[in-house]
């Protein structure tokens, strides 16, 4: 659900765009509103955490979520850009409590040798929801043409309500639904039998976990790879455009069938960015396969290794994406997408191993890292602003570089 939410968020943005005749640097704001949440909330949900223990923690985080997901009823219906913002932070400030409370949950079922591997295995189930939610996104809020302001100022007063009514409603739906999704989880949740394995009576304080320097730069490596990986997720579509890769795909029957199945039909009335918008879901697609792969890899090799291997990959794709056009530069940043597969769970696990039961305090620090993807994805669209993708992909090459060091520094034991 988490990792659904989150991707689905990209699909809105190139819509948001166009309406509210937003500049690359601004829709990257979105961004910001969501995952800005993350640097704010996670300290406090670790102190709540270290109280109340990881599964009321991760009730708190669903039903949050919920409540954030009905906000944008109003939101989308007052078509007022600043309460879509609000909207997006409620949503990830649920989301965060989930996320400090669930990812030690499962690093802690077991032995720490294998935490690395339970990591990846459930960070795999998140990135089922990141793969389906660009063919909803793509089939729901990009498909159909999305009009430009002189397009709008063309249209009569009567037309133009009714225009701007049908994008409300085509954001409303999917969140009402998932709001609903969302609190049904967390009943289930309720009801579940979990082992409680957290002793909140003798946990830690941040000023003990702070002193440990895998941790610190476990926080940032996380910081960087979820910039990176946000900021290449929502300017995907942007950047196929950029290179007429719409028109690429409609001329080629391999790449057109490829979009007709990933979409569910034909691209007969389908306007150019649910085309390219299609594709997206190979670039969580393969965070997806990645992951899987991931939990047998870290079991044979040292996770270290292992996320030193796919970080030096990442670098190698993004420079062929920046020096290629067309379908080369296509598939080369989309393979990113495999290569981002291992980061997060196996920095995560590598920073907080050995730290017992400082480990919610860990995790507190770890997530607020994942605000980096409300600070790199603005840097990376207001480089694009002045001197396009190409060279604005130099800022992934700077994050990737730092988790590759990051994991051949760290292949042995905390």
């Amino acid at each position: 659900m988490w990792g659904f939410i989150t991707v689905l968020v990209d699909s809105v943005v190139p819509r948001l765009r166009e309406v509210f005749e937003l500049s690359f640097f601004q829709a990257g704001l979105v961004q910001f509103a969501f995952f800005i949440a993350y640097g704010l909330v996670s300290i406090p949900a670790g102190w709540l955490l270290a109280r109340i223990g990881y599964r009321k923690g991760m009730l708190v985080g669903l039903a949050t979520m919920g409540l954030g997901c009905l906000l944008f009823w109003p939101a989308a219906g007052l078509r007022l850009f600043p309460l879509f913002m609000l909207g997006y932070f409620t949503l990830a400030a649920g989301m965060t409590v989930l996320q400090v409370a669930a990812n030690p949950y499962v690093a802690v079922l077991g032995s720490e040798a294998g935490a690395s591997s339970r990591l990846n295995l459930a960070q795999a189930f998140n990135s089922v929801g990141t793969t389906l939610a660009p063919l909803i996104g793509a089939k729901y809020l990009l498909s159909d043409r999305i009009l430009n302001s002189d397009a709008l100022r063309a249209l009569a007063p009567a037309e133009r309500e009714a225009y701007y009514a049908a994008e409300a409603a085509a954001v409303q739906g999917p969140f009402v639904v998932l709001a609903g999704a969302l609190l049904v989880l967390a009943v289930l949740v309720a009801v579940a039998r979990l082992p409680q394995i957290l002793d909140t009576a003798h946990t830690g304080s941040y000023a003990t976990v702070l002193k440990r320097p895998r941790l610190v730069f476990g926080a940032i490596g996380i910081f960087l790879y979820v910039g990176a990986e946000v900021a290449i997720g929502t300017y995907l579509v942007n950047y196929f455009l950029s290179m007429d890769l719409a028109t690429v795909v409609r001329g080629d029957a391999t790449l057109s069938g490829i979009a007709s199945t990933l979409l569910g039909n034909g691209l007969d009335g389908v306007d150019a960015k649910g085309v390219v918008g299609a594709f997206v879901a190979l670039y969580w697609g393969g965070a997806m396969v990645g992951r899987f792969a991931g939990a047998l890899l870290t079991r044979l090799l040292s996770p270290g290794r292992v996320l030193g291997l796919f970080g030096g990959t990442a670098i190698a794709l993004v420079l062929v994406s920046m020096f290629t056009t067309g379908t080369t530069a296509m598939w080369s940043i989309l393979a990113v997408g495999l290569c981002n597969s291992v980061m997060f769970p196996t920095i995560f696990s590598l920073a907080i191993e050995g730290l017992g039961e400082l480990k919610p305090q860990a995790s507190g620090i770890l997530c607020t890292a994942i605000a980096g993807g409300a600070f790199v994805p603005p840097l990376l669209g207001a480089w694009a602003d002045v001197s396009g993708f190409k060279w604005a992909f130099v800022l992934l090459l700077a994050c990737y570089g730092f988790i590759a060091v990051y994991g051949l520094r760290n292949t042995t034991r905390a």
